[in-house]
């Protein structure tokens, strides 16, 4: 659970994404319009951890493609009804001057009226498919409602990424992620949709062993390392990629909603003991889970 106690760190950050790496993909970044960016940092000041880095949108994907970065996959999520068309209309805007260097995924509030005519008119617009975010949607992923969203990723070929998993839980969510978030859960919707290809990032955090487990059974489950392979959050285990199944593991940093050094998973990645695979977490698997070509 999140204590607003958790640590902040300077520590001196890289310049460049670290030597060796060809190109990188960063699968997990989080970008909105300033009053409502400024709100979750608010937000996180109280209930979490400090917000290292305050940028704007432009400043965000300037920052780490200056880095190294090669592609940046940008992600909002509606707080509430009645947004979601303009934030769709807001991203789409925003990685129009950075085509081929970023892509952005389109939201929508579940439950929402006109829910699927929503995400189609986000993706006509170039977004590359949907995120969804449990925890501060306060949905639960089987309820009926969202089988008109799956369809409609399933019908467009585009991905859905959910934070389904458990953690980071924190009693200011106006909902209780425990009751809503399950692996068990998941597993049905790729039962009941197989064509749709799911991320769950974070690991699936707290149930990482449950998703280790889902991504070795199921072809069309991902998931992304944002922020729990750095030693930040306390884990029942340590993390153990190689124990993964690495053609359906993506970095992704979280940015700029961390409280550490942009390239600290990135670093973490060079001692993880996976050179042969490397390049799959870092560049293959998302470009083919988001349809990232070059």
């Amino acid at each position: 659970m999140l204590k607003p106690e958790l640590p902040y760190s300077d520590a001196p950050e890289g310049n460049t994404i670290p030597q060796g790496f060809d190109r990188v993909i960063d699968a997990h970044v989080h970008v909105f319009p300033g009053k409502i960016f400024g709100a979750i940092w608010d937000w996180f000041d109280t209930h979490a951890w400090q917000i290292r880095y305050r940028f704007d949108t432009q400043k965000i994907f300037e920052f780490l493609l200056d880095k190294g970065i090669s592609h940046v996959v940008a992600f909002q999520y509606a707080h509430k009804p009645g947004i979601s068309e303009l934030l769709n209309q807001y991203l789409a805007g925003k990685i129009a001057p950075f085509k081929g260097s970023v892509s952005g995924m389109a939201t929508v509030f579940p439950g929402e009226e006109g829910a699927a005519e929503i995400l189609k008119k986000g993706l006509a617009m170039g977004l590359s498919g949907v995120k969804l975010h449990a925890h501060v949607q306060c949905f639960d992923m089987n309820a009926p409602f969202m089988d008109e969203i799956y369809q409609a990723c399933c019908d467009a070929k585009k991905p859905i990424v959910m934070h389904v998993g458990k953690e980071p839980k924190s009693e200011a969510y106006l909902c209780d992620p425990y009751t809503l978030c399950d692996a068990g859960k998941l597993e049905s919707i790729l039962k009941n949709f197989p064509d749709l290809k799911v991320c769950v990032p974070h690991l699936g955090f707290d149930e990482t062993d449950e998703y280790r487990r889902l991504i070795e059974k199921y072809d069309t489950l991902w998931t992304d390392t944002a922020m729990v392979i750095c030693d930040y959050f306390p884990l029942k285990k340590p993390i153990d990629l190689s124990q993964y199944r690495l053609d359906r593991v993506m970095y992704g940093s979280d940015f700029p909603n961390i409280p550490f050094e942009w390239d600290k998973e990135l670093k973490a990645l060079v001692n993880a003991g996976l050179k042969k695979k490397l390049d799959h977490i870092l560049f293959k698997n998302a470009s083919d889970f988001f349809g990232i070509s070059g």
